[in-house]
């Protein structure tokens, strides 16, 4: 386990460096001057361009401006954002929490859902297996601007039940706010999740120790339990780790729609006028997010399934 954890470690790294440099890269690459994205378009005089050219170090080579700008990342020093006129790492902190709100409400709509639907579709074949391919289907293929569109019409506009904008404050308020923001997230991943875990369950419902304990008289809840699900949790939590992972990037599309001020939508905005420093933060944030939920699923799989840390040729 240290040894894995020291491997994944240094890929992390080298990974979270790779990404910085492309990051950067690719912003840089946008066209037009970087000056003038900076001063938001607005005419200035050559002294005040150069003193913005001298804050952001413009004038010094690709790799220079590269180097001191992960300098500054190591020490936690993101720059100051052009938009808010503020430091990107207490901007980005400042709406973290909120996205972190949302994507724990959504992951736990998308794990409670999917697993319940992917079960129940291959336990009951026939006419709900059917209707749940179906209903996972359409789930699948639905945006989550779409799916924010409707859930705002139904549910705050039309019965009122949901705030269709802000935060909240407090627990019950916040979880009453983003009920709906989660939903939406929620709902293309439930059907993914759905899918994936139904055929993780299929194949191992045809297995032979699964037969041979049905027939030796084992009840069925405890032959799914302990033969099925468990078994078939191993894609099932590497799908939902990525998932997770992603709901970062998802976030953006619904924080817009419902007016949500979390790194989501700071990440639009920022694009729109071309805030470097904050794009730059939030990419490689969501790259450690990805990272992060990889290395968290290697780490539990031996957990789920034992057989993983039997070395080759041993006995059971």
């Amino acid at each position: 386990m240290a040894g894995l954890l020291l491997r994944r470690a240094g890929g992390i790294a080298v990974t979270l460096l790779v990404t910085s440099f492309l990051v950067f890269g690719s912003v840089h690459l946008a066209p037009g001057d970087p000056a003038s994205f900076l001063l938001g378009g607005r005419s200035a005089s050559p002294a005040a361009v150069a003193a913005i050219k001298e804050q952001y170090h413009l004038n010094d080579p690709f790799l220079v401006q590269y180097a001191k700008w992960i300098g500054g990342v190591v020490t936690g020093d993101f720059g100051k954002s052009a938009q808010f006129r503020q430091d990107v790492a207490g901007l980005v902190m400042a709406r973290l929490p909120t996205t972190l709100w949302l994507i724990g409400y959504a992951a736990l709509l998308i794990v409670i859902g999917g697993l319940a639907l992917g079960a129940v579709a291959a336990l009951r074949r026939g006419t709900v297996d059917r209707l749940v391919l179906v209903g996972t289907g359409i789930a699948t293929a639905t945006p989550s601007f779409v799916a924010a569109i409707g859930l705002i019409s139904l549910f705050s506009v039309q019965l009122g039940w949901f705030p269709a904008f802000g935060n909240g404050s407090g627990f019950g308020d916040r979880v009453h706010h983003l009920t709906l923001p989660a939903a939406a997230l929620a709902l293309t991943f439930v059907g993914l999740l759905a899918r994936v875990t139904r055929t993780a369950m299929l194949e191992e419902l045809g297995r032979e120790h699964v037969e041979v304990a049905r027939s030796r008289g084992v009840p069925g809840p405890d032959v799914v339990r302990r033969h099925v699900l468990r078994n078939a949790l191993g894609p099932i939590s590497t799908v939902t780790g990525t998932v997770v992972a992603g709901l970062l990037v998802a976030t953006s599309i619904v924080e817009t729609a419902f007016g949500l001020s979390g790194v989501g939508q700071l990440l639009v905005s920022s694009v729109t006028v071309k805030d470097f420093p904050v794009v730059q933060a939030v990419s490689l944030l969501v790259v450690l997010a990805f990272v992060t939920a990889n290395l968290v699923v290697d780490l539990l799989h031996p957990l789920i399934d034992p057989r993983l840390t039997r070395p080759k040729g041993g006995t059971a």
